[in-house]
């Protein structure tokens, strides 16, 4: 009887272990598959910046200024991120993560199919570009919430030791949404050919309504932080959580938001402004450019997992760390390659400067996590994380249009100067917060760090 016993008793422990696995999994992919759609809205936009919105919003005699007017509306997005950050983060922390998630990615949605049926300037004239800015913007304010949720999904039910591992999954869908972004965007150019200016452009917009309903059919399907179901069964849930964090951990959203610079900085100059250098500067095909682009998001997935996994092992610190010296030693040899005209080198770039970039992406839902007690946790990661988008990934862009004609030869070196400058931005606070990995937890609440 007591072997029968010990036997059953150690069945059920398995079987409830197996149970809690195949949860954690669905959450995470559930955190990862949503995440994949709101980025491929988000990003969507970045390619149609940098190949066509030029000519179809902002006609200009100069086709340099339209280039810029078009790469500045891709930022006007990340000015609404930390906004929305701090309203759908407020309600995340009072309401709860999962219904949070369900509304950023219905708006976000809708926002991207109406771009799709938008007049353009040819037909509308200035309220073409006004309603795309508008929507844009709009569209910025929601993702602004998603990301700090999705991540915080994925990490709240991941068991000890596999955060930075199952957090990584939500930042698959960055890749994953550029991988979807491009490959939309090269399927609609051959599907209409000559006519892609006059309506091919806007099917990948409309694709986004599938997408969208695939994405709340699964993330329907998952349940609510078990961290926050217990900050609320406790009584814990803070009044206003981002005037909490404010309070008490401003250094660290600064800090935290300098890690972020760095990263989205290096990704957008990759994935918006490379793409429009090298179609409109350096004369490559938009074939080549996008599925160069498409290989390194591929790239980009294989290595996020990586990089995470180490995370767990050796610490967060070494790892990203890792990640910053490879945006500055990089930011030169990107352009170098660019610049040779070789499919093969365009290729590589792309590769090197996607899968390298993982080092310090890869990490972050975890890390971000762990900066931030549970009760204030989605405000506080979505604040910090989005303030370092705007500043980094919303400016790059123009940032680095701007730089190309800062010299008489268009030269290229400023621009590798300035993303060797936001990669030290986001070395130095990795350093200044230091390791995050082993920070205790008391009762479900990680302590407050104090920067080092």
């Amino acid at each position: 009887m007591e072997g029968f016993t010990g036997s059953a008793l150690f069945w059920w422990r398995s079987s409830a272990q197996s149970g809690a696995m195949s949860s954690v999994r669905r959450v995470a992919l559930a955190s990862s598959a949503g995440n994949a759609v709101e980025l491929y809205d988000f990003l969507l936009y970045g390619t149609a910046a940098a190949l066509v919105f030029d000519e179809l919003f902002f006609p200009s005699a100069d086709p340099r200024v339209a280039v810029l007017l078009s790469l500045a509306t891709f930022g006007a997005g990340f000015l609404a991120r930390p906004l929305g950050g701090v309203v759908i983060g407020h309600f995340g922390d009072r309401v709860g993560r999962r219904s949070m998630l369900v509304l950023t990615l219905s708006v976000t949605g809708v926002c991207t199919a109406l771009i799709g049926v938008l007049p353009t300037y040819s037909t509308a004239g200035v309220l073409a570009p006004v309603l795309l800015v508008t929507l844009r913007v709009v569209q910025g304010f929601f993702l602004g919430g998603e990301q700090g949720g999705a991540t915080l999904m994925a990490v709240e039910h991941a068991p000890p030791g596999r955060a930075g591992w199952y957090g990584s999954w939500t930042f698959l869908g960055s890749p994953l949404g550029l991988l979807l972004a491009n490959a939309a965007m090269a399927a609609a150019t051959g599907i209409s050919g000559d006519a892609f200016l006059d309506w091919g452009w806007r099917l990948p917009f409309l694709f986004s309504l599938v997408l969208v309903g695939i994405g709340l059919y699964v993330r329907l399907s998952v349940e609510e932080s078990p961290e926050f179901r217990r900050t609320r069964e406790h009584g814990a849930t803070v009044r206003l959580p981002v005037a909490e964090v404010l309070r008490r951990s401003w250094r660290t959203v600064l800090l935290g938001a300098g890690v972020n610079l760095g990263f989205t900085a290096f990704i957008f100059v990759l994935a918006t402004f490379a793409v429009s250098y090298g179609r409109r500067e350096l004369g490559l095909p938009q074939s080549l450019l996008l599925t160069s682009v498409l290989l390194g998001a591929f790239v980009q997935v294989l290595t996020i997992l990586v990089f995470a996994r180490l995370s767990d092992r050796i610490g967060r610190l070494p790892v990203m760390l890792g990640g910053a010296a490879f945006l500055a030693v990089f930011a030169f040899p990107l352009f170098w390659l660019l610049r040779s005209g070789s499919p093969a080198l365009v290729v590589l770039a792309m590769l090197l400067g996607y899968g390298g970039s993982a080092a310090i992406f890869g990490p972050m839902p975890a890390y971000y996590a762990e900066l931030f007690s549970a009760r204030v946790r989605y405000s506080g990661v979505s604040l910090s994380y989005q303030l370092g988008a705007v500043l980094g990934g919303g400016l790059s862009p123009v940032a680095a249009a701007a730089l190309l004609g800062a010299t008489a030869d268009r030269a290229t070196w400023p621009i590798s100067a300035y993303l060797v400058g936001t990669a030290a931005i986001s070395g130095v606070c990795l350093l200044v917060i230091g390791e995050t990995l082993r920070r205790t937890r008391v009762d479900g609440e990680v302590d407050e760090p104090a920067p080092s």
